[in-house]
């Protein structure tokens, strides 16, 4: 468990280079799951946990980390499966989402792999809508060519945590209501969740939504657009993506934006679940204009009310 830890220190040079290292972990005795390293802050065996009576059902209590107490998800009941049995076998990851801090409880914890996004693939399609994967790959492990499933950590969290879309007073510009009217935003998302509460957030104001799931995606639309002569400014008023996305991630997916001179003037703001400081560093380096931490929805808006004050004044 030590080795893990160590080498979790030292994966945040991977982002922005289209690469992404992969903590593995079973929860069951088959299959393999993982989540992108770069979110994971310790991961600690499976220490006692306080019960919390009436919480959610895949919450297993609460640990008491250094003083700092973190809810605790059962991850194998959360994503449909009979909760873990045996305790004592358990391991915890510890994350950060979306500005808040869990416990993800799990069987044993295997290794940190190192790839590339484009050896990240979507779910299968026969998955169907309400599977928790955002991502596939394969591995080798011991010769053998192993599937791992990337679990789609906002879905879950968004069925166990109540996210507000509800705006707060004074945010919405009422000046700006009307010039929302009709607009076109590109989202760019690999998880379902994360794209609905952005659509569920700027819909009612009047705009309409294209989505795409991964950066590759995205930039083949903007390069068919310019292909067919249309200006991408005319197109869309911003867009909108996640950091992490199977085959292109959005540092990437920036930086060739940036690059062709057909649409190097388009807004783009990088609204991601990871660390803060960090992306705000990275903003500047590929060249993002904002950057937001999700889910917060009057940011979501103030960047769209932004942006119209910069091309209608």
């Amino acid at each position: 468990m030590a080795k893990v830890l160590d080498s979790v220190d030292q994966r945040t040079k991977l982002v922005g280079e289209n690469r992404l290292e992969l903590l593995l972990f079973r929860i069951n005795a088959t299959q393999l799951f993982a989540i992108n390293v770069f979110k994971v802050k310790e991961v600690v065996k499976l220490p006692q946990l306080s019960a919390v009576p009436g919480s959610h059902p895949h919450i297993s209590g609460v640990a008491n980390i250094r003083g700092t107490s973190i809810p605790v998800i059962d991850l194998r009941s959360a994503i449909g499966y009979k909760p873990i049995t045996g305790e004592h076998d358990a391991n915890m990851i510890i994350t950060e989402y979306n500005r808040s801090v869990q416990g993800f409880k799990v069987g044993k914890v295997e290794h940190i792999v190192n790839m590339t996004w484009g050896d990240i693939l979507p779910p299968p399609k026969t998955a169907g809508r309400h599977n928790y994967l955002t991502a596939i790959t394969r591995i080798e492990i011991d010769g053998v060519s192993q599937i791992v499933s990337i679990i789609d950590v906002e879905k879950v969290l968004a069925e166990i945590i109540h996210y507000d879309i509800t705006l707060s007073e004074g945010v919405l510009d009422e000046d700006l209501v009307g010039e929302m009217q009709g607009r076109k935003i590109l989202i760019a998302d690999d998880s379902s969740t994360a794209r609905r509460q952005i659509k569920e957030t700027l819909e009612p104001l009047g705009i309409e939504i294209l989505e795409v799931s991964d950066g590759l995606q995205a930039l083949r639309t903007l390069q068919r657009w310019c292909d067919e002569g249309k200006s991408v400014q005319d197109e869309i008023l911003m867009l909108i993506t996640d950091a992490e996305m199977p085959e292109m991630d959005g540092y990437k997916l920036t930086r060739e934006i940036r690059s062709d001179k057909r649409m190097n003037d388009l807004y783009i703001t990088l609204n991601t679940s990871l660390s803060g400081n960090f992306n705000k560093a990275m903003v500047e380096k590929v060249g993002c204009d904002r950057f937001i931490s999700k889910f917060q929805p009057d940011l979501l808006v103030d960047v769209v009310q932004q942006r119209l004050r910069e091309i209608v004044r």
